[in-house]
């Protein structure tokens, strides 16, 4: 059931007042182990006398170059829509889940969040929604979102997205890829590479490493390449692990190419000198932006995009050498 959205005299305006003195919303951030260094906690688009609040809620990894992207559009939103925005985010699906009941102790006005992990979020999100406060999911959960009870979802099919990766090695005429897999029980990720298996006509393995170390990543991709040299295809699921497999082709003196889901600004310069051949952008500057905005939508108009049973795809797109110009200056100005 759709939560509706509050009458004006609920918007709880001295605690509105409140927080435009103080200007920043803090959400504790924990892991299960209660080790924190891979949590982060960000205070963004604090605008005096915001008339609501969104928390923000991601599975992102610290330093994962993806999620300044996704900020940067949820950031852009807030500051349009005049509304204060928390940032949290922690890579353990227990520690994601408290930041979500962190939200909702704070009585947060919305609350945008990744499913990567549905079953480590079922709880807070039922309480989310036991206590009146709208969720909108992003990014990860296409399968989810609509079971959880989450009003909207924005992002791509991840499923699709590999398929259509799977008929670009294809048409490359690939005959057998690796596909890299860098964050173990991410649904999504292994939603991208199941597609690829099930449409390429080559063979197809995973490869799952160690995501949040860069140089273990590195070794074991020059180790798998150096292991099999009859892989002529090492698709990655994040722009900085298909940098590294670059270097790792190199390191292992394979002659395998580099393709990956996602990019940022360095990414683009590989495209664009050939040594990615291509990149699925899912526009995750687009999915930030969306989900704030959507919920400032529903709570100012009661609008649901998608009408509650489409989610609203952000990709896939293809960027390859030949169409890669039109988004690279807006890659080097850090929103794509």
């Amino acid at each position: 059931m759709n939560t509706p959205p509050p009458p004006a005299a609920s918007r709880r305006p001295a605690r509105a007042a409140a927080l435009a003195v103080t200007g920043v919303l803090l959400v504790a951030a924990c892991s299960a182990s209660g080790d924190r260094s891979d949590t982060t906690t960000d205070s963004l688009g604090k605008t005096s006398g915001a008339r609501y609040r969104i928390a923000l809620v991601t599975h992102g990894a610290k330093g994962d170059a993806f999620w300044d992207l996704v900020r940067k559009g949820a950031e852009a939103a807030a500051a349009k829509d005049g509304v204060q925005l928390t940032y949290a985010s922690d890579s353990d699906g227990a520690g994601q889940a408290e930041l979500v009941r962190d939200a909702v102790r704070d009585k947060v006005d919305g609350i945008a969040v990744t499913l990567a992990k549905p079953q480590a979020m079922k709880g807070p999100i039922a309480q989310a929604r036991a206590a009146g406060i709208p969720v909108v999911g992003l990014n990860s959960g296409i399968e989810s979102w609509q079971s959880e009870g989450l009003l909207e979802y924005f992002g791509q099919d991840e499923s699709v997205a590999g398929q259509a990766v799977g008929d670009k090695l294809d048409d490359l005429k690939a005959k057998h890829a690796v596909c890299v897999i860098h964050e173990r029980g991410n649904v999504a990720l292994e939603a991208r590479c199941a597609g690829v298996t099930k449409t390429f006509g080559g063979q197809t393995e995973n490869l799952y490493v160690e995501g949040t170390d860069a140089d273990a990543t590195s070794a074991a991709i020059t180790a798998k390449l150096r292991q099999d040299p009859t892989i002529d295809e090492v698709v990655t699921n994040g722009a900085q692990f298909a940098l590294s497999a670059v270097k790792s082709v190199k390191a292992s003196r394979s002659t395998a190419k580099v393709a990956t889901f996602d990019l940022n600004k360095d990414l683009v310069k590989a495209v664009q000198s050939g040594a990615v051949q291509f990149a699925v952008d899912q526009q995750p500057y687009l999915q930030g932006y969306l989900a704030v905005d959507g919920l400032w939508l529903y709570r100012t108009n009661g609008n649901i995009s998608g009408g509650g049973v489409s989610p609203v795809l952000t990709g896939p797109a293809f960027v390859t050498k030949t169409n890669v110009a039109a988004v690279a200056r807006f890659a080097a100005g850090g929103t794509r």
